[in-house]
């Protein structure tokens, strides 16, 4: 069952069973006296082992001082220049704990020290790139349930796509011919001039290709044509790939957030690496 997403005053929290946790998505200011005990009263209410809040810098006191502690952190997040945070709180041992602490440590050492690439590699013979179309999800759908065995949004579901995009997702896709062979996608947040890039596929049949690297530029042109300057990701941290992926295109990493995420089929640790443009 897919976890829900609900609003609290004027914020937005994302929760349930299958990633075990609340993660408070964005914070409105005027929710912010009550946000901390409204988010241990859901946790506590549910049986849920994390707590996860995505906040400003402002609000970081308010985190700190109910057991919360910073996982990570982009510098300049905000149009006004304020930082966001990303604070943690565990409920249980097992979840606070890291399950494989050397490979987090080599992801991330393998990924600060690549070299950042100055244009990525052309798309080989009978590829092409663009956005993705309502017709497409049906497809789309198809490729997320291939490529993962659990995620932390439905986007296996054409529905969700579908009501992604007349929000504000934008997916970007590569073609063989009429097959797709890799995805990905922007999730902007017009209010603080931000997108979360994410959502990134490749079939396969087609990996080894550069695509996600590609498809990274090419979302980076299109976000910043709208505006958006602050764009961040949050990384397998056991992957080496999508971390050195975006370690090439100038990222920087922000931290590490333990057992966040039910994805590929259980809990994993997650990297935040980040851009400011």
């Amino acid at each position: 069952m897919n976890d829900s997403l609900e609003t609290f005053g004027r914020s937005l929290i994302h929760h349930g069973s299958y990633n075990d946790r609340a993660y408070l998505m964005k914070l409105h200011e005027e929710d912010s006296s009550e946000i901390v005990r409204s988010l241990d009263t859901l946790a506590s209410s549910r049986g849920y082992s994390k707590i996860f809040a995505k906040v400003p810098a402002w609000a970081r006191e308010k985190f700190l001082v109910d057991g919360y502690a910073e996982e990570a952190r982009i510098p300049g997040f905000y149009p006004g220049g304020e930082d966001v945070c990303f604070m943690g709180k565990y409920f249980t041992e097992t979840r606070v704990r890291e399950q494989e602490p050397q490979l987090v440590y080599d992801v991330i050492a393998a990924a600060e020290t690549t070299t950042v690439i100055s244009s990525p590699t052309p798309l080989p013979s009978g590829f092409s790139a663009r956005i993705a179309e309502e017709a497409d999800v049906e497809e789309m759908a198809k490729i997320y349930c291939e490529v993962f065995a659990s995620y932390p949004f439905p986007i296996h579901d054409p529905a969700f796509l579908r009501a992604a995009m007349e929000d504000s997702t934008i997916f970007f896709g590569i073609w063989n011919g009429a097959t797709i062979a890799a995805l990905s996608s922007a999730e902007m947040d017009v209010d603080s001039a931000s997108v979360e890039m994410t959502d990134f596929a490749t079939s396969p049949v087609y990996r080894g290709n550069g695509f996600a690297l590609f498809l990274l530029r090419k979302m980076e042109e299109a976000v910043k044509a709208r505006g958006i300057r602050a764009l961040f990701t949050i990384a397998r941290a056991y992957s080496y790939g999508m971390n050195i992926t975006f370690a090439r295109n100038g990222y920087c990493y922000g931290g590490t957030l333990t057992n966040n995420t039910n994805i590929s089929g259980r809990l994993e640790s997650m990297n935040v690496w980040y851009k400011i443009l």
